[in-house]
C-alpha cells in the first residue's frame, strides 16, 4: 500500500481557459505591434496617432479573439 502520495488534478476546463488567455494575449499583442509599426514607419504618422491606432486595434483584436475562443 502506498502512503503519502497525493495527485492533484486540475479542474475541468482550467487548461483550456489558460490556452484561451494565451491566444487572446498573443493576438492582441501581434495586432497592436503590427498597426503601430505600420502607422509609425510605413505611413509616417505621429507618435500620438500611432499609439491611438495601436490601442484601438489591440482592443478590437482582443474582442475578436475572445469571441473566437468562446465558439
Amino acid at each position: 500500500m502506498m502512503g503519502g502520495v497525493a495527485w492533484v488534478v486540475a479542474a475541468p476546463g482550467s487548461v483550456g481557459a489558460m490556452k484561451n488567455w494565451r491566444y487572446i494575449a498573443a493576438h492582441t499583442v501581434a495586432a497592436s505591434a503590427f498597426i503601430f509599426l505600420l502607422q509609425r514607419y510605413a505611413l509616417n504618422a505621429s507618435l500620438e496617432t500611432s499609439l491611438m491606432w495601436m490601442l484601438a486595434f489591440g482592443a478590437c483584436a482582443a474582442v475578436l479573439a475572445t469571441m473566437q475562443s468562446n465558439r
